[in-house]
């Protein structure tokens, strides 16, 4: 049996991708997913690492995102991808080397390493980068102060999505850039005619 497809949408909060992710995923007959919190254990550690009122290291932030998708790959996108059927994820990987790597200043090296150890060999097929500035992300969507990455400061939130685009300029190959300030409809054929083809 072929391996299943795995395509990853990625971007800052409010770029547009978990709506574009759930789509992609509806269309294709794919398992939707998401990190963090996408299982019984994620859902737990989702709690802590949102709620703003807990201190956490940068480090510590990091060690619990991987937790979670060491266990979220082990438990649903492998097995999923071995059964032959598609996925497609709301943030993976490039999201921890974009917040915190690029935003909170963890060391990249021991990140990526750390990453390699968490995930193994479940590498996507295709990251779909939904990008778009900081302060149209502002105007769609109230930041809250209860939320640790939200109520973060404009200059860490560039540092993401800074982050972002050099990852995918690096890997033309593997990533694409989508303009999210364009409407919904625009985006999504932009999508479409990308993913449309790879071999699903």
């Amino acid at each position: 049996m072929a391996r299943g497809l795995f395509v990853v949408f990625e971007g800052i909060d409010a770029c547009g991708k978990s709506t574009q992710a759930r789509r992609v995923a509806h269309d294709r007959g794919a398992r939707f997913v998401f990190e963090p919190g996408d299982t019984v254990l994620g859902a737990q550690l989702r709690g802590w690492l949102l709620d703003a009122s807990t201190p956490m290291s940068p480090v510590t932030e990091s060690l619990m995102m991987l937790a979670d998708r060491s266990h979220h790959v082990a438990t649903v996108i492998e097995p999923t991808l071995a059964r032959g059927t598609p996925v497609v994820a709301d943030r993976f990987y490039a999201s921890t080397l974009a917040y915190q790597g690029y935003g909170r200043g963890v060391d990249m090296a021991d990140l990526q390493a750390a990453t390699d150890l968490a995930i193994g060999g479940c590498r996507p097929a295709m990251t779909v980068l939904i990008d778009i500035d900081v302060d149209t992300a502002n105007e769609r969507r109230a930041r809250s102060a209860e939320d640790r990455f939200e109520s973060a400061d404009a200059a860490f939130h560039d540092r993401v999505r800074e982050g972002y685009l050099e990852m995918a300029a690096r890997d033309h190959a593997r990533w694409f850039v989508v303009d999210g300030r364009a409407t919904i409809d625009e985006v999504a054929a932009v999508i479409d005619e990308r993913l449309g083809a790879l071999d699903w």
